[in-house]
């Protein structure tokens, strides 16, 4: 991310939003208020605790979407509902411009437990946060550094129910690819030692606004 006139660099502490917009809408169907760690040119990284209030998508009678076999899963009617995120929180780390965002997982006891490479649109920074778009296609990778994709069947679904065409699928798999480069070199953001990083006790859980789905003024990557 990049600081400019308009939008400059957020200080640690600072409350933002993460959103998504949905693939077939464009509308904001996922927004987790997150605390910012660090904002430099280079890299965003903000902490989700536990317990935040967010917004996530869900079926037209409110049951989870993962409940709806894969076949209707993209096509069924939805709509959203908000959640309290249960467990142990989440680091989100997003370069500038890297089509993807690498999360770290941690079970109880800060026992470190996963990285996650979720390929998505690169971020739009505005005033209040950065939004940006799933791509469906992820990898996890392990402590001992190994690595597998994840959701392949849902990328291939994305596809046959019309939400991603055949070039876009391209870009995304090319993503990926460059992805992997990164985890087999050992590059950032995973060579940094963000697995032993711990949020500041004292910082409040942010709050979800009342309007976390408002289109926001967008004028920087």
């Amino acid at each position: 991310m990049t600081g400019t006139a308009d939008f400059p660099h957020w200080a640690p502490g600072d409350h933002i939003l993460w959103r998504y917009r949905g693939n077939s809408s464009g509308d904001v169907h996922i927004c987790r208020p997150v605390t910012v760690v660090e904002d430099t040119d280079d890299l965003l990284a903000v902490w989700m605790a536990p317990g935040t209030e967010c917004v996530r998508p869900v079926l037209s009678d409110g049951s989870p979407v993962h409940q709806e076999p894969l076949a209707t899963r993209y096509t069924a009617p939805r709509t959203t509902a908000r959640a309290h995120w249960s467990g142990m929180g989440v680091l989100k780390l997003a370069r500038r411009h890297e089509p993807w965002s690498v999360w770290l997982f941690w079970d109880s006891g800060w026992r470190f437990k996963n990285w996650y490479v979720n390929l998505e649109e690169p971020r739009t920074r505005w005033v209040g946060g950065v939004d940006s778009e799933d791509h469906f296609l992820d990898i996890s990778v392990r402590p001992d550094r190994s690595w597998r994709w994840l959701d392949e069947d849902e990328f291939d679904q994305a596809q046959q129910s019309g939400l991603m065409d055949a070039r876009q699928a391209l870009r995304v798999r090319a993503a990926g690819q460059s992805a992997v480069e990164v985890i087999r070199s050992w590059g950032p953001p995973f060579s940094d030692g963000w697995e032993d990083w711990r949020p500041d006790p004292g910082w409040p859980i942010p709050e979800l606004p009342a309007d976390w789905n408002h289109a926001p003024d967008c004028r920087s990557a």
